[in-house]
């Protein structure tokens, strides 16, 4: 997959302005994760069903989610759960490849137990979307629908790929200078973010997924000029009830940074999880 490439290339730093206020503070809460590797989250909202919340590569859980005022809108009607990943954000930071990989989906399954959470919407943008998939490939019946935003699952068949239609060539104009704002984050460890890539995968590690399975609602997000159609071409054709958003002008990082998301982000993110919230 190019994901960590993607990262790299365009930004995941969805590290939003420190000067953002919010109507409501999100609770900070820790966990021990199975293998000893502390993990820090943010809740925001008592009530209604859960939103679990995966924040892209060199993000965090406030910059992703909290900064833009997409969790704050969820947890009108939600209880908002937004993992920092390890090696990210306030949680701990291991140098170490190996404690990266497949262990950081486990930690949301267990960050789900730690919180006594049967089932919840998903929703990760970038590196969280990759380890959306990993969580359907291996844990489906914990989610009640999985959205992606800045991600998708693309096309391994190369029959396939050839049928992908060509994306739209650009870049928003605003991207560079979002991009300039970024990386102020105190929290940031270049070491911790480096063995987070250089994690030995194998293709099952990497969330291999018949996506033909999967039968609860699915939601992709993707800027224009973030190859939308490569990302969720497959997902078209394999999923039972999928349905692709397409924000015009937008690049990966201008499509949720805070003063650069376009409204139709967080409202079709919304309108998707409540459509589909149990009744």
């Amino acid at each position: 997959m190019r994901l960590f490439a993607t990262a790299a290339r365009a930004g995941l730093f969805v590290l939003m302005a420190a000067t953002m206020s919010l109507a409501a503070e999100p609770q900070d809460g820790t966990f021990t994760a199975s293998d000893g590797v502390k993990i820090h989250y943010l809740t925001l909202g008592d009530s209604g069903t859960p939103v679990v919340l995966i924040h892209g590569y060199t993000g965090t859980a406030h910059g992703n989610w909290f900064a833009n005022g997409i969790a704050e809108r969820l947890a009108k009607k939600h209880r908002v759960v937004a993992i920092d990943c390890r090696g990210h954000g306030k949680s701990e930071k291991p140098h170490d490849p190996a404690k990266y990989g497949p262990q950081m989906a486990e930690d949301v399954i267990e960050l789900m137990d730690h919180l006594k959470i049967e089932q919840a919407h998903v929703h990760g943008y970038s590196m969280g979307g990759f380890i959306v998939t990993q969580l359907l490939a291996k844990h489906p019946e914990r989610f009640i629908t999985a959205s992606y935003g800045g991600a998708g699952v693309p096309e391994v068949d190369e029959k396939y790929r050839a049928e992908v239609p060509e994306d739209k060539q650009g870049v928003d104009p605003q991207e560079a200078e979002a991009t300039k704002t970024l990386g102020g984050n105190p929290d940031r460890d270049n070491e911790a973010l480096a063995a987070v890539r250089k994690y030995p995968w194998n293709p099952a590690e990497r969330g291999t997924i018949d996506l033909a399975t999967i039968t609860i609602p699915v939601l992709a997000i993707n800027g224009e000029f973030d190859q939308p159609n490569a990302k969720t071409h497959r997902m078209q054709r394999e999923l039972r009830d999928f349905r692709a958003v397409v924000l015009p002008g937008k690049s990966h990082l201008t499509a949720i940074m805070a003063g650069y998301m376009p409204a139709e982000y967080v409202e079709s993110l919304v309108e998707f999880v409540d459509t589909h919230d149990p009744k």
